[in-house]
């Protein structure tokens, strides 16, 4: 939390002299007593050492509603993530033979759809939302659209293909973007990512290095997940072929382009980094004030200072 005005929090100043004040009167009281009554006994029953704690209770409430007062005067804010509108998400998901292996059940492609389609449940409606399959090749299976329905029914349709273009992923993932509108303040960009996943290594197609320069020169983050466990195995004519991720690529694509990048070895880590992802992609944060509960807490001090003294003492402080 900050505040928008902090420099009035000086008035606080006066809050800390009136309670000062209240102090110095209640010692100076209990002086006066005692001067004007030399019998102990009964300067024990006017002054008693310890003063009332009900009205010193009350002028407790009545100084921390004036501070929460003070504090609303400053117009406390807090930061908030707002969805930017007209803000791109780009998912290219590898679909290569590889994502046929079982380590993670009942697939890994249809454990990449599922997540992704849990994806699609923490960004905003306003967000455009596009589809990239990729092997050998690479494919717009949607263009970007904030129609999130088109991109359900997308992934459903995905098929297995041979060898892993991750280079032509990200060209075609750049292709799409490109597309899209441009913003209407010539000085504004309009925010953009790539959500690459893929579960192995470039086998066909622009190495990952032209890739890497495509995306920074549009200076568009690529965020990576290596899917996938060391011990993932697909059958080539009934013979068993290793398929681990390639975790040094992906790493190396989200770091140069200025992405995150995750690696997951289940369903459940998969759907983790998507959320991760998606709290984050298409929105701003924005300083909003929240002074309202400031007031509203101060009323509530004050009142109960009217309260407890009406219970107390019969009368209004």
């Amino acid at each position: 939390m900050s505040f928008l005005h902090a420099s009035r929090l000086w008035y606080l100043i006066a809050v800390v002299a009136l309670v000062a004040a209240y102090v110095v009167l209640q010692v100076m009281r209990r002086s006066t007593y005692a001067v004007r009554f030399t019998n102990l006994a009964l300067l024990d029953v006017v002054a008693p050492k310890r003063p009332g704690w009900r009205r010193h209770l009350t002028a407790g409430v009545f100084a921390a509603g004036a501070v929460v007062l003070v504090a609303a005067f400053a117009e406390p804010s807090r930061e908030v993530q707002v969805p930017v509108e007209r803000a791109t998400v780009v998912l290219a998901i590898d679909v290569s033979l590889s994502m046929e292996a079982t380590d993670i059940l009942p697939s890994r492609l249809d454990a990449a759809k599922a997540a992704a389609g849990e994806f699609l449940d923490t960004v905003p409606d306003t967000i455009n939302v596009g589809l990239v399959e990729f092997a050998g090749g690479a494919n717009v299976i949607v263009a970007p659209t904030t129609d999130h329905r088109d991109i359900r029914r997308a992934l459903d349709g995905l098929l297995l293909g041979e060898g892993t273009g991750i280079g032509e992923a990200i060209f075609t993932a750049l292709g799409s973007l490109a597309s899209l509108p441009e913003a209407d303040d010539p000085d504004e960009s309009v925010p953009a990512t790539i959500i690459l996943l893929s579960d192995g290594e470039t086998t066909m197609g622009r190495p990952n290095q032209e890739g890497i320069d495509a995306a920074t020169d549009a200076q568009i983050p690529v965020s990576t997940i290596a899917f996938g466990t060391d011990e993932g195995l697909i059958f080539i004519e009934g013979q068993p072929v290793p398929v681990p991720p390639d975790l040094d690529a992906m790493e190396e694509i989200a770091e140069a382009t200025g992405g995150v990048s995750f690696e997951a070895e289940s369903e459940r880590e998969l759907t983790a980094a998507y959320e991760d992802l998606g709290s984050s992609i298409g929105f701003e944060t924005e300083q909003q004030p929240i002074t309202e509960w400031f007031i509203g807490a101060a009323l509530l001090l004050l009142l109960a200072t009217a309260a407890l003294s009406l219970v107390w003492f019969a009368r209004l402080p």
